[in-house]
């Protein structure tokens, strides 16, 4: 038998496929950290943002160190419901009013654009006064109830002398040194309580003109109402009042708060500097 060479294989039908140039990781990492941006800007901006309390004005409802939740949808959007106050919003869109005794973030007047925090009392077309330290809304007494004293422990974000005047320093039972003030409950007419501070007489700040708080705007005040420039005031001593479109949010809830003595390089610190109590309350 004659001798046969063997018959090349048959070519398989599945095709191949040329093989895809491997993604730069520097294209997905830049791509990733884009979209995350995004994401970012988007809950910041429109749901909710993260706040910190540098000041006392807001005494006893809110430490110096107090970190918590604004939630962005309650009064509708502008520009400065975005970070930076991009002017991507013209006006105010969904726009509602707020209720008189919430807790407000709001942009500072023109020349002083930071991020502030007070409580609403007047709205448009209500009449606000100060008269020998009680509150007239509307020439009717918002009721100023006697509490216990408030005191506060003296800490680096709260320091003697500075935060707290020696006229007010005192001690708790244990010797520690703490920050005591006059205490009262304040009732708004829609049945609105909350706690505010008197340090005494303070003649610009307890006893005002009457104010008509115009179409579109807010009035405001801090709780620790001798030591909070707010609507009794014009800038740069305080803010006037408010417009609507410059409120950014709601105060919602704390989620953190130190008392300033934590060293970042020391860890456990951060632990021990923990105001615990304070993590998870509400407005």
């Amino acid at each position: 038998m004659a001798d046969t060479e063997p018959s090349p294989a048959p070519i398989g039908k599945a095709r191949v496929r040329a093989a895809r140039p491997a993604k730069s990781e520097t294209r997905e990492t830049l791509s990733f950290f884009l979209k995350l941006a995004i994401v970012v800007f988007v809950f910041r901006s429109f749901i909710f943002a993260p706040f910190s309390i540098p000041s006392q004005s807001m005494l006893p409802r809110l430490y110096v160190g107090d970190y918590l939740f604004v939630s962005k949808w309650n009064y509708g959007y502008s520009r400065w419901s975005l970070p930076w106050g991009v002017p991507l919003i013209p006006g105010r869109i969904l726009g509602r009013d707020p209720a008189r005794g919430d807790v407000v973030v709001f942009r500072g007047p023109p020349g002083e654009d930071h991020d502030v925090i007070k409580r609403v009392i007047g709205l448009p077309g209500d009449t606000v006064q100060m008269r020998g330290g009680q509150v007239f809304l509307n020439d009717k007494a918002i009721p100023k109830v006697r509490m216990p004293d408030f005191t506060i422990p003296l800490s680096p974000n709260y320091p003697g002398g500075t935060e707290c005047p020696a006229e007010f320093e005192d001690a708790d039972a244990s010797g520690t040194p703490i920050c005591r003030y006059h205490q009262f409950q304040e009732t708004l007419p829609n049945g609105k309580t909350y706690a505010v501070l008197d340090r005494g007489e303070m003649p610009s700040a307890d006893d005002t003109a009457v104010y008509k708080v115009p179409a579109g705007n807010v009035f405001v005040m801090g709780d620790n109402r001798d030591d909070s420039g707010d609507s009794r005031f014009d800038p740069p001593q305080g803010m006037g009042f408010v417009p609507m479109e410059r409120i950014e949010g709601k105060a919602v809830v704390s989620f953190f708060s130190t008392d300033g003595s934590a060293s970042w390089l020391l860890p456990w610190t951060w632990f021990s500097a923990a105001r615990w109590s304070r993590i998870g309350a509400g407005f």
